[in-house]
């Protein structure tokens, strides 16, 4: 029985190791360090939307996401992935139109991570939500119970990789705040591109700091959150929705 225990402890901890794409572990960045290594409760990243600048039929953020995490489209918009998109919402009552790019929101209450069975979804100390594709095991849970309809399954093989964001067939995904970026001292590649080619209508920074922009900003803008009423503690805030 000793030898038979011995033998399954040897050969999870084998598994555990198995690279899932060629050359790093799927938890792992290119560096060789886990995305929690540079993650401190100091911090807590957040994003302000500003749908008053967000341009109609702007799409920069979301194919510079697409080219940052190489999100290749098999031409199949239901089951190919997304991790940002644009929204184009119109409010009944007054007729007043808007658009906004909705994404993962990176919940302080995650509702991915508290179905997940295998604790692959989880939050960082900085607030970051993630999942460990490393031990996703595809059940899909977290899919159905993010109100936000943030998350994606990888149907189709993936190649050419962006060795920063390695991604797996039969695994769920979703936006990261470009973890890898923002590590390094930089700013989701949605926020840049919006910078450059869009309306400015994306500023992101430490929330818990305020001498951020996004922290001033939040405390003398009107802001909310998409389903406020869920009490999710989204880190991403959106004005004039």
């Amino acid at each position: 029985m000793n030898s038979r225990r011995t033998f399954l402890a040897a050969s999870a901890g084998a598994i555990a190791g198995v690279a899932l794409a060629p050359g790093v572990r799927l938890i792992e960045l290119a560096s060789g360090r886990s995305p929690e290594a540079a993650a401190s409760a100091k911090n807590r990243w957040g994003m302000l939307v500003d749908t008053t600048r967000c341009m109609d039929g702007c799409t920069a953020c979301v194919s510079a996401c697409a080219t940052e995490n190489h999100l290749i489209s098999h031409g199949r918009p239901r089951t190919d992935a997304q991790w940002i998109r644009k929204v184009e919402l119109r409010d009944k009552r007054s007729g007043h139109a808007f658009a906004a790019p909705v994404m993962c929101q990176h919940c302080a209450e995650p509702p991915c991570v508290d179905v997940c069975p295998t604790g692959a979804s989880f939050k960082r100390a900085d607030g970051v939500v993630l999942v460990d594709r490393h031990i996703c095991i595809g059940c899909r849970y977290c899919m159905m119970a993010c109100p936000y309809k943030a998350r994606s399954f990888v149907h189709e093989e993936t190649h050419d990789q962006n060795p920063d964001v390695p991604r797996g067939k039969g695994t769920v995904e979703s936006c990261t705040f470009c973890v890898h970026r923002i590590d390094r001292g930089g700013v989701p590649a949605c926020v840049e591109a919006c910078a450059k080619d869009g309306g400015g209508a994306l500023v992101f920074g430490d929330l818990n700091d305020p001498a951020s922009e996004i922290a001033k900003r939040v405390a003398v803008e009107p802001t909310s959150a998409i389903r406020a009423d869920l009490k999710l503690g989204t880190a991403v805030r959106y004005r004039g929705i």
